[in-house]
């Protein structure tokens, strides 16, 4: 079954999803965006890796280490974090958490369709 993304205008209530979404999924993604929702439980790691483009990282609940080029950061609810493109990261859950993962994608992108509000 495909998993349904946002589509441009639409509401998507975090909160329940929160409570709803007990794994990892795709909000959005169009030509030049994707928002994933990372579920972590406590103890979860992802291994170091790298995207090509710009992201951000913004915790909705929980605690997070961010290892970011050599170094440890925390990052907790309330708080979002920036990563250039090509920078090596990885995350380790220290609580149960939840993150919204905003990746700007490059814009020559061809295999997602146009949006139908986009200009052609």
């Amino acid at each position: 079954m495909a998993l349904h993304h946002a589509s441009s205008g639409q509401v998507v209530a975090l909160g329940t999803l929160d409570v709803q979404a007990a794994e990892t999924r795709a909000l959005l993604k169009a030509r030049d965006l994707e928002i994933m929702w990372l579920v972590l439980p406590a103890g979860k790691q992802v291994p170091p890796h790298a995207v090509s483009t710009s992201m951000t990282l913004q915790c909705m609940r929980g605690k997070v280490e961010v290892q970011v080029g050599g170094s440890v950061k925390l990052l907790e609810a309330d708080e979002v974090m920036y990563l250039a493109g090509g920078v090596t990261h990885g995350l380790h859950a220290l609580e149960d958490a939840r993150l919204l993962m905003t990746i700007v994608l490059p814009a020559s992108r061809a295999d997602v369709p146009n949006s139908p509000g986009d200009a052609k």
